[in-house]
């Protein structure tokens, strides 16, 4: 493996860009605009949640059977690139039909495909640093791809976001494909892969069935969690019936209440259960390792989830179509997406003076803060104030992408990295379907019943979720997992 020059970096990493521009674009911009367009207001939320729900079901299997597939490929082009090109032609075809929809359920249909197109190039693309880099220049090579990573949010606010604000959705739709496809090109062209000889022997459905297993595990602490939630709703809505004389207002307060308790009881048992079924009973001895993973997901979970409901709640605190709320959303974007960028870059430095586990404690914490502070806009709406929330939960994210990334890699066995880093992809994807598929139906059940109350109930549910997400670093108790004994065939 040759050494990398400055320009390799960027060459490796540079489909990385195109990626996130296409997945943020489609996420954060279009699907929220469509949606709005096709269904009602008063099932908005939901119907955005379960979207994002099921696109990232098709995600967890489609992403590693694609990673999978190629690396058994014995292209003349390489293992990685013919997977990039089939996956982008596909999801110019798909972006077309996002642009096309005429209803929700043709926009449902078009995410879908444009989730399993998407994943035949992201799959394969997580094999090229591992391929071509030596393992003494992996970790710049990786601090090049979180760049190119949290780029686009930066970039989108100020074009893609710009272009739908002026009602000019289909010019956005075909910058975002043009964007992806001159990406593309440039990856063909600069990227040298060299062949594989022969195909690897290395069996595909052992791994695929373990994939399986885990989307099982974590499907069934979703249910988990929302038996949990229905319990808890129920018994507060029971307390609050004689004690306000009002069933509709007891009936609110149990299913706030129950929501939030459902995903926190989701995301902890989801992962439990996610990890159990892939790694059995080593999970006893790997307890630190499955707490960090829960600390991940509680985190990500809450910041995905505003970021989905973002342009739904600009709508409705300063009464503006969904144009309006598009470019504000997309101004939202570029001061979360800066803030990350700044406070990723010397994260690291303060992790290893800190320490990586006070940091990512801290980081719960100020996004909490910031979650608190979004409150306040809720019935008193102040885009200043707003802004500032982002920025807060921007800075916060940035420390904690780069320090709880980095203690993981200090949990994991060291022989097994690739698979038990593979696991918290696996359970990351399934995770983050609660704070949407959970958030979405309390939101629009909530706001029924007052106008702004169902944002008020899940914007505290993600605020303590980012609390809960601090706590978990308690379970984390070991400073480096230790390899078992035996060979234990890779995820």
């Amino acid at each position: 493996m040759k050494r990398l020059r400055w320009i390799d970096y960027i060459s490796i990493n540079l489909f990385w860009l195109g990626l996130n521009i296409r997945n943020n674009s489609v996420n954060a911009i279009f699907m929220p605009y469509l949606v709005d367009m096709f269904v009602q207001e008063s099932v908005k939320n939901t119907a955005l949640g379960a979207m994002r729900t099921a696109g990232l079901l098709v995600a967890m299997v489609a992403q590693p059977a694609f990673g999978l597939l190629s690396d058994r490929s014995t292209s003349r082009w390489g293992r990685r690139r013919p997977y990039l090109l089939v996956g982008v032609l596909f999801d110019l075809v798909f972006l077309a039909a996002i642009g096309l929809s005429w209803n929700y359920w043709s926009l449902f249909v078009a995410t879908l495909l444009i989730q399993v197109s998407s994943n035949v190039s992201h799959g394969p693309l997580q094999g090229l640093i591992p391929d071509l880099v030596p393992e003494d220049q992996r970790g710049r090579a990786s601090a090049v791809k979180a760049i190119f990573e949290l780029l686009p949010l930066v970039l989108l606010g100020i074009t893609v976001a710009v272009l739908v604000s002026g009602g000019r959705l289909s010019l956005a739709i075909a910058a975002t494909g043009a964007s992806l496809l001159i990406i593309l090109v440039l990856t063909l062209l600069l990227v040298h892969e060299e062949p594989l000889r022969e195909k690897p022997m290395t069996p595909f459905w052992p791994p695929m069935l373990r994939v399986l297993g885990m989307l099982a595990g974590i499907a069934l602490g979703a249910a988990a969690g929302l038996v949990g939630g229905g319990l808890v709703g129920g018994l507060a809505g029971l307390v609050a019936w004689p004690l306000t004389a009002n069933s509709r207002l007891a009936q609110a307060v149990g299913v706030g209440l129950g929501g939030i308790t459902a995903m926190a009881v989701a995301v902890i048992g989801g992962v439990w259960a996610g990890v159990w079924t892939t790694l059995g009973q080593e999970v006893r001895r790997q307890a630190a390792f499955t707490w960090w993973v829960v600390n991940r997901l509680m985190y990500l979970a809450a910041a995905v989830a505003i970021q989905s409901f973002a342009p739904f709640f600009l709508m409705y605190a300063f009464h503006v179509p969904r144009e309006v709320a598009a470019g504000m959303n997309g101004r939202l974007m570029t001061m979360v997406g800066g803030c990350t960028l700044l406070s990723a870059l010397p994260g690291g430095w303060l992790g290893d003076r800190l320490g990586h586990k006070r940091l990512v404690a801290f980081s719960g914490v100020l996004a909490a803060v910031g979650g608190m502070v979004l409150l306040s806009t809720i019935w008193t709406p102040n885009l200043g104030l707003i802004y500032v929330v982002g920025a807060i939960i921007g800075l916060a994210t940035g420390l904690f992408m780069t320090a709880n990334w980095a203690l993981g890699t200090e949990l994991v066995p060291p022989a097994e990295a690739g698979r038990y880093l593979g696991i918290s992809n696996l359970a990351g994807a399934g995770a983050g379907m609660i704070g949407t598929g959970i958030g979405g139906p309390v939101a629009d059940f909530l706001n029924n019943y007052r106008p702004g109350l169902g944002y008020f109930a899940i914007f505290a549910g993600y605020a303590i979720l980012f609390l809960l997400s601090t706590v978990t670093v308690l379970g984390i108790r070991r400073g480096k997992a230790q390899s078992h004994s035996g060979p234990v065939p890779g995820l």
